[in-house]
């Protein structure tokens, strides 16, 4: 066991390594083509924030819905804490020039400053002299810039996304604004009793639950449950814009713009896989009233030790640079190397076609492809804010989180989890349970992050149905 360890971490030092060296010439090379593709440098996180603003005289800011957030390299407001330092300190020096970084914030070349409310830094060129104005009871760091210097960006797919139909339908002017979502429901609506909210994984889509779960419910299920599955930003049918860092924020305004807002929710259970926990909890916490219950599987919480900033931590756990096993080799490449990760897109996402086709060739047509939908239709720009700012941002927030179902909500909380999964240990969810005592774990032997679900769907139907029958006759 130790030569193996060894020998893993050996090879795995030379491996990244030249994973190290590729990268950054990467990072040149789609400077070039992306200059020649869409007549502009582009930033990207191999800089510090403040070099690459200084060069690009542009901010990484959005404003989208109610509030504002980090979301495009354009816009006018700077929430810090939405941001994970992940993305530009995959590193201990960088880690460094970052805490520098949001501790005093330059401003460079731009003058007259405004803001619309919230805390505010603001700076004059001259004399770098800062004003703070600090609202009654929000104190979130933010730095607002005039909006006279921004421009907009662009919501057309950049030269290196799949610009094919299916990824691009959200573009139409009815489908821009909002998640895409799969609705079973009964035929007479009037009849349907309760209401369950999917939410898939990391790269994965509403076919993970409407191709394995939703055909094996039960016909009295179907009669009084309207079931939700969701497309989450960036995947799937869903908008996929190019000027979004996929913040939590994000992530949750758009689940409740076009799942609870627009069915009229007042209460639901919700089912959720990996990602989906997190975004699950969060929608817990700010709608404690309405979930009547929790099933969770394969929840990535790792418990933190103190004195250890939280986002770097779940990186290194998710993402540990081994090159053994494969599946923490592949997590490891997609969440160290940006332009790598960019360059898997390229090859794979792009041409997500061309690989079903190639699958149903090879294997006569014997294997239904819905999962490449979820695995390969998205962009990297979604992908990679949204491992960055949900699963290793999150670090810091699901404990509280998970304080928050513990001490005010007394819904059910189911934990499921493969005896076999290695993207996220077991012990996540018996972390969980820590956390929340009420909590119930069932660890499925022989099965793994994705088996959990696909390969024994009709046992699992039956399992959530005793779930919310439970929950039902709780709630009384």
């Amino acid at each position: 066991m130790a030569i193996a360890r060894w020998l893993n971490q050996t090879v795995g030092f030379f491996v990244f390594f030249f994973l190290d060296i590729l990268d950054f010439l990467l990072c040149f090379t789609y400077k070039t083509l992306d200059f020649f593709s869409e007549s502009e440098w582009k930033p990207c996180y191999c800089s510090s924030p403040l070099e690459a603003q200084a060069k690009t005289r542009k901010i990484i800011v959005s404003e989208r819905g109610e509030y504002s957030k980090v979301v495009s390299m354009t816009r006018t407001k700077i929430h810090f804490d939405e941001i994970s330092e992940t993305l530009y300190s995959r590193g201990p020096s960088l880690l460094m020039r970052l805490s520098k970084l949001v501790s005093s914030v330059k401003c460079f070349n731009y003058k007259g400053l405004i803001m619309r409310g919230s805390v505010v830094e603001s700076c004059d060129h001259n004399n770098y002299e800062s004003k703070k104005k600090i609202s009654s009871g929000n104190k979130k760091r933010l730095m607002t810039l005039n909006s006279t210097v921004v421009e907009k960006s662009t919501t057309k797919p950049r030269w290196s996304d799949c610009h094919c139909s299916f990824c691009t339908s959200w573009l139409s002017p009815s489908n821009k604004d909002s998640l895409f979502v799969k609705v079973q429901q009964p035929k007479d609506n009037k009849k349907a009793r309760d209401n369950v909210v999917f939410i898939h994984g990391f790269l994965s889509s509403s076919s993970f639950w409407t191709e394995t779960l939703f055909p094996n419910f039960s016909d009295s299920a179907k009669s009084n449950y309207r079931l939700f599955a969701v497309d989450l930003l960036g995947y799937g049918r869903s908008p996929k814009p190019n000027d979004s860092l996929y913040t939590l924020r994000e992530h949750l305004e758009m689940i409740e713009k076009s799942v609870i807002s627009q069915y009229k929710l007042k209460n639901f259970h919700i089912v959720a896989h990996s990602l989906g926990c997190v975004l699950a909890l969060a929608l817990a916490v700010k709608h404690p009233g309405a979930i009547k219950s929790l099933t969770l599987l394969a929840p990535p919480f790792y418990k933190v030790p103190k004195g250890v900033h939280p986002a770097q931590y779940v990186m290194r756990k998710v993402a540990p640079k081994n090159v053994w096993p494969p599946m923490q080799f592949g997590a490891s490449l997609i969440s160290w190397y940006e332009h790598l990760g960019r360059t898997v897109c390229l090859v794979l996402c792009k041409s997500h076609r061309l690989v079903d086709s190639l699958t149903r060739l090879l294997t006569l047509n014997r294997i239904r492809t819905y999962l490449i939908e979820g695995f390969l239709c998205h962009t990297h720009n979604g992908s990679w804010h949204t491992l960055h700012n949900i699963i290793f941002g999150s670090g810091g927030k699901l404990e509280s989180y998970l304080d928050h179902v513990r001490d005010h909500m007394d819904c059910n909380v189911t934990i499921i989890h493969g005896g076999k999964d290695e993207v996220i240990p077991v012990e996540c969810s018996y972390s969980v349970k820590t956390k929340v005592p009420r909590a119930t774990v069932h660890v499925i032997p022989d099965k793994d992050h994705i088996t959990i679900v696909v390969g024994r769907q009709k046992d699992f139907a039956r399992e959530l149905e005793l779930i919310w029958q439970r929950s039902n006759t709780t709630h009384k």
